[in-house]
């Protein structure tokens, strides 16, 4: 008998409060790395109405202005209107920063770490910097190789910044979120159940005042100028039977910092797998890479997306494991959930063969600490609509360079046969 179910996930815009506060982490991340590639980084920040509070540890021989580079975000998102309660120029920045400290940052530090490329022993010798767990995961629904209901979440909420900052829908305002409601039918996605956008808009619409009618226009415009592009090249699309919701509640016109505070961190799910995959509880933004969190998620991304790419499983989620101060993972976990052409423990060995997984070497493989000097700036464009999947960055942990590799090794693996 087939099994049919709905799997629902959201996004929100840049201008969400807690992605504000991603943003402006991950920025500070960029200009300090930018300068000195070895910084060690964690950076938090807070938002509410009016205020800025950045805090956290940082060790760095760089120097930065930490409240023109939160300005200068907050005006790039969207808030240069006081109105909004919340404005680049008039919001108050509060900068409260320590030093990291030296308990943690002896398992990561050593002499051989400043050399631009390491040894194998070095790699060895240059420990985790945190203990935790880290999963990544993939699946062949999308040709991101990403679940279809945060895939189309992240393509809303992307678009509804970009009709925004275009100027095609002028009254929209930064703050939104999205939801996708995908219908499931033996683990296959069949069907759009329900679309969910609440975005924060003007209380008038040129000559449109009445509230209902203002409601009434927004959810059309969305229709045509957000929602409509974003299926242009999807196969599984919305019918008659697809409910779409706008601002549930009736309006949504105060938003951002000024409706609710925003923390770095608190959209994790947002910014791996909408759910759809187990997490490890770790955030990403203002993180260095030698936060394990951060960067070890990315390497599973990577493997479970080449494992998914070279045909050897339709969905694979990879988890690892790591110790402070120790180079090598704790523990490798694959699971195929049933779709794997090989056996797991084979998979297990071409992982093993083929992918490094310490975080120095995984920092080395990524090009981590030299990207944000490299492209002007790297970390703050995956601190809003996801760090996984992005087919409009070039994202190192993204590329599937390795699925040749595993076909062709897949023969000298023990007992080693494809399914058919």
């Amino acid at each position: 008998m087939s099994r049919r179910y709905l799997f629902t996930s959201e996004s929100v815009t840049e201008g969400h409060p807690d992605k504000i506060c991603d943003q402006i982490s991950d920025t500070i991340l960029d200009a300090l790395l930018a300068q000195d590639d070895r910084s060690r980084v964690a950076a938090e920040v807070v938002v509410n109405t009016g205020l800025v509070l950045i805090t956290g540890e940082i060790t760095t021989k760089a120097n930065v202005n930490y409240v023109n580079l939160a300005r200068k975000k907050i005006a790039e998102i969207g808030y240069t209107d006081a109105v909004n309660g919340f404005s680049a120029n008039s919001c108050t920045v509060l900068v409260a920063l320590d030093e990291q400290s030296p308990d943690i940052s002896q398992g990561v530090t050593s002499a051989q770490e400043q050399r631009e490329e390491l040894s194998n022993d070095e790699l060895d010798r240059i420990g985790a910097g945190d203990q935790g767990i880290m999963f990544g995961y993939a699946c062949n629904e999308t040709p991101e190789l990403m679940p279809m209901p945060i895939s189309l979440a992240h393509r809303i909420a992307r678009r509804l910044a970009a009709v925004r900052k275009t100027g095609d829908l002028p009254y929209l305002r930064p703050d939104g979120k999205t939801q996708v409601s995908v219908s499931y039918e033996d683990g296959r996605p069949i069907g759009i159940d329900t679309i969910l956008i609440s975005t924060q808009h003007t209380e008038t619409i040129g000559e449109i005042t009445d509230n209902a009618a203002v409601q009434e226009k927004i959810k059309a415009d969305l229709w045509e100028a957000v929602v409509k592009p974003t299926f242009a090249d999807i196969d599984v699309k919305p019918d008659s039977n697809t409910r779409f919701l706008v601002n549930p509640t009736g309006k949504f016109v105060i938003g951002g910092p000024q409706g609710d505070s925003g923390l770095t961190g608190r959209k994790i799910i947002v910014d791996t797998y909408g759910g759809y995959s187990r997490h490890g509880g770790g955030a990403f933004s203002g993180k260095d890479p030698t936060k394990v969190d951060r960067s070890a998620a990315y390497a599973c991304r990577y493997v479970a997306k080449n494992i998914v790419a070279a045909g050897l499983a339709d969905k694979c989620e990879i988890q690892l494991s790591y110790a402070i101060g120790v180079a090598r993972p704790v523990s490798i976990m694959i699971e195929t959930f049933g779709t794997g052409k090989v056996s797991e423990a084979t998979l297990l060995e071409l992982v093993t063969q083929n992918f490094e997984l310490r975080p120095a070497g995984i920092i080395q493989t990524f090009n981590l600490r030299r990207l944000s000097a490299e492209r002007g700036r790297f970390y703050q464009d995956v601190a809003a609509y996801g760090h996984f999947g992005r087919t409009d960055l070039d994202l190192p942990w993204e590329r599937t360079d390795k699925a040749a590799l595993l076909k062709e090794t897949l023969s000298s693996v023990s007992n080693a046969t494809i399914a058919v």
